[in-house]
Protein backbone atom coordinates (compact mmCIF):
# COMPACT_ATOMS: atom_id res chain seq x y z
CA UNK A 1 0.00 0.00 0.00
CA UNK A 2 1.10 3.62 -1.07
CA UNK A 3 1.69 6.23 1.60
CA UNK A 4 -0.61 8.92 0.96
CA UNK A 5 1.98 11.32 3.21
CA UNK A 6 4.68 13.14 0.99
CA UNK A 7 8.22 12.56 1.84
CA UNK A 8 9.83 15.93 3.78
CA UNK A 9 13.22 16.30 4.58
CA UNK A 10 14.01 15.85 7.93
CA UNK A 11 14.61 18.93 10.86
CA UNK A 12 18.37 20.41 9.89
CA UNK A 13 21.30 19.34 12.05
CA UNK A 14 23.86 21.57 11.86
CA UNK A 15 23.05 22.79 8.19
CA UNK A 16 22.16 19.47 7.00
CA UNK A 17 18.83 17.56 6.11
CA UNK A 18 17.64 13.77 4.51
CA UNK A 19 14.48 12.91 2.90
CA UNK A 20 13.50 9.63 2.09
CA UNK A 21 11.86 9.78 -1.19
CA UNK A 22 10.40 6.20 -1.71
CA UNK A 23 9.17 3.77 1.12
CA UNK A 24 12.00 1.79 1.62
CA UNK A 25 13.92 5.08 2.19
CA UNK A 26 16.58 3.47 0.48
CA UNK A 27 16.76 6.18 -2.09
CA UNK A 28 17.72 9.50 -0.23
CA UNK A 29 17.69 12.76 -0.72
CA UNK A 30 20.03 15.18 1.35
CA UNK A 31 20.18 19.21 1.45
CA UNK A 32 23.42 21.03 3.27
CA UNK A 33 23.05 24.50 4.56
CA UNK A 34 26.15 24.22 6.54
CA UNK A 35 29.03 26.17 7.16
CA UNK A 36 30.87 25.87 3.72
CA UNK A 37 27.59 26.83 1.83
CA UNK A 38 27.91 29.71 4.84
CA UNK A 39 31.63 30.50 3.70
CA UNK A 40 30.43 30.66 0.30
CA UNK A 41 31.77 27.93 -1.76
CA UNK A 42 31.52 27.44 -5.36
CA UNK A 43 30.96 23.72 -5.19
CA UNK A 44 29.83 21.45 -3.04
CA UNK A 45 30.53 17.67 -2.85
CA UNK A 46 28.98 14.76 -0.47
CA UNK A 47 31.63 12.38 0.85
CA UNK A 48 30.25 9.11 1.90
CA UNK A 49 29.99 5.06 2.21
CA UNK A 50 28.20 2.74 3.33
CA UNK A 51 28.12 0.63 6.50
CA UNK A 52 29.26 1.24 9.98
CA UNK A 53 30.64 4.55 10.76
CA UNK A 54 34.17 3.27 11.19
CA UNK A 55 34.49 0.95 8.87
CA UNK A 56 32.88 3.04 5.21
CA UNK A 57 32.35 0.82 2.02
CA UNK A 58 31.37 1.73 -1.63
CA UNK A 59 33.24 5.13 -0.56
CA UNK A 60 32.65 7.95 -3.71
CA UNK A 61 31.94 11.70 -3.68
CA UNK A 62 29.07 13.24 -5.24
CA UNK A 63 29.07 16.78 -6.81
CA UNK A 64 25.66 18.64 -4.53
CA UNK A 65 23.92 20.74 -7.10
CA UNK A 66 23.02 24.44 -5.72
CA UNK A 67 18.93 24.76 -5.62
CA UNK A 68 16.63 27.82 -4.21
CA UNK A 69 16.79 25.50 -0.77
CA UNK A 70 20.52 24.66 -0.62
CA UNK A 71 22.99 22.50 -2.05
CA UNK A 72 21.29 19.06 -2.66
CA UNK A 73 21.78 15.95 -4.38
CA UNK A 74 20.15 12.19 -4.53
CA UNK A 75 21.79 9.07 -2.99
CA UNK A 76 20.57 5.27 -3.70
CA UNK A 77 21.57 3.16 -0.72
CA UNK A 78 20.82 -0.33 -2.22
CA UNK A 79 21.09 -3.26 -0.25
CA UNK A 80 22.72 -1.11 2.41
CA UNK A 81 21.16 0.19 5.89
CA UNK A 82 23.37 3.16 6.59
CA UNK A 83 24.59 5.90 4.98
CA UNK A 84 27.60 8.01 6.51
CA UNK A 85 28.24 11.23 4.60
CA UNK A 86 29.99 14.38 5.58
CA UNK A 87 30.98 17.81 2.90
CA UNK A 88 33.83 19.31 1.31
CA UNK A 89 34.58 22.30 -1.26
CA UNK A 90 36.71 22.62 -4.23
CA UNK A 91 39.54 23.38 -2.31
CA UNK A 92 39.40 20.75 -0.09
CA UNK A 93 37.94 22.18 3.25
CA UNK A 94 35.96 19.93 5.13
CA UNK A 95 32.57 20.13 6.59
CA UNK A 96 31.95 16.83 8.97
CA UNK A 97 30.32 17.01 11.66
CA UNK A 98 32.87 18.31 14.00
CA UNK A 99 34.52 14.72 13.18
CA UNK A 100 31.44 12.79 13.79
CA UNK A 101 29.43 13.11 10.50
CA UNK A 102 26.29 12.57 9.40
CA UNK A 103 24.34 9.15 9.54
CA UNK A 104 21.06 7.85 7.98
CA UNK A 105 19.71 4.63 9.13
CA UNK A 106 16.88 3.15 7.95
CA UNK A 107 15.63 0.98 10.78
Amino acid sequence: MKSIKPFVFSQAIHGVQVKPLNESGREVAVRYNGLLASSGAAEIFMHYGFGEADSWTDVGDQRLERTGEGWESMVSMRDNTQLNFCFRDGAFNWDNNSGVNWIYRIS
